[in-house]
């Protein structure tokens, strides 16, 4: 038993943390107990789809009743929401969810006073060291090279998620809008697609194309390029018929996806500079096999002067369905840890 100051320290009592993981269309959710020193390990993952449900706090409730009526486990001692979006105050600011969210009023009807909401990539960024190597599949690994230094994370999803872990930093997530900084060209296609939706828009950024919906923006941009109708309105349909040979221009535009996505990536490392980079969500786990095909790495390191540099870099794809939730509970450990050894309660 630690001693401090001629006295002895009571041990910290264990409890239960609910982590979660909400997005627009599914939250997902899990539970640890957090022991310092020892690994996470999710329990009862459960997915929940947001439009059966009337709020976030409903869904909370129902999940830690579950855990409430547990005999077995230590009390339930608070919950971390990963979630899309900018808390601005009470008010989550975010245009995606199936219904809006009271911080205040989240607490009170979920019945879990110690409730935290915390961006969702910065909880996806937290979760990198604790992510198992079998799902780490190299884009662009050096063999045996484990570089320290900052580590990029990127996803598209509903949006373009971009963020930095840093190593011996505290916070050691810096969050980050960079998928809303604008989108260059690297090619005649390219060049192409951005004068049709600058004619659109007043500012395109990274997320217009490399996001779900921007997967499907790209696609009806080569089909008015080539002056054919769209036949797919959705991403699956479109990764089907690329699979399937079905369709010329929905192969194509997986293959410009992938490459504009490797550019994008690789000016992001250089811009924070990244001494690893890790690729995560459901639409780079969809277009896997186009990924690894070569033109990712191809436009991540075209450079210039500055490719060998990106040489020396890892970039690496997670294959992990229940990240979020990791980080989330990985964010906790964390918070938690730092306040007991500086005093800090936030």
């Amino acid at each position: 038993m630690p001693v401090e100051q001629g006295r002895v320290s009571e041990p910290v009592p264990a409890t239960t943390i609910i982590g979660a993981d909400v997005g627009g269309t599914y939250a997902r959710l899990g539970w640890a107990i957090l022991r310092p020193g020892e690994p996470i390990k999710i329990n009862d993952f459960r997915r929940y789809a947001c439009a059966e449900h009337p709020s976030l706090a409903a869904i909370l409730h129902d999940y830690a009743a579950g855990l409430r009526s547990n005999p077995v486990l230590p009390p339930l001692g608070g919950a971390v929401v990963a979630i899309a979006g900018l808390l601005d105050g009470d008010r989550l600011l975010n245009t995606n969810l199936a219904w809006p969210v009271s911080l205040d009023a989240t607490r009170r009807e979920s019945g879990i006073g110690e409730l935290e909401l915390i961006n969702d990539f910065v909880a996806v960024a937290q979760a990198i060291p604790h992510v198992a190597r079998t799902a780490l599949h190299p884009l662009s690994a050096i063999p045996g090279h484990h570089a320290a230094g900052p580590a990029l994370v990127l996803g598209p999803g509903t949006g373009l998620g971009v963020a930095l872990r840093l190593e011996n930093s505290q916070p050691p997530v810096l969050a980050s809008e960079g998928g809303h900084a604008a989108l260059s060209a690297g090619n005649a296609l390219e060049l192409d697609v951005l004068r049709m939706l600058l004619q659109r828009h007043g500012h395109v950024d990274s997320e217009r194309i490399l996001s779900g919906p921007g997967l499907m923006t790209l696609y009806a941009c080569l089909c008015e390029r080539e002056g054919v109708a769209p036949r797919w309105q959705t991403p699956a349909e479109l990764v089907q018929a690329a699979r399937s040979a079905d369709d010329p221009l929905a192969l194509a535009s997986i293959r410009a996806f992938c490459g504009w996505l490797g550019s994008v990536t690789g000016d992001l490392a250089l811009t924070f500079g990244a001494r690893s980079v890790y690729l995560t969500g459901g639409i780079t786990g969809h277009l896997a096999q186009w990924l690894h095909e070569g033109g990712f790495q191809q436009r991540f390191l075209a450079k210039g002067a500055l490719s060998s540099a990106l040489q020396q870099v890892s970039v690496w794809r997670i294959d992990d369905g229940e990240l979020g939730v990791l980080g989330a509970l990985a964010w906790h450990a964390e918070t938690s840890r730092h306040a007991a050894t500086t005093g800090d309660r936030h």
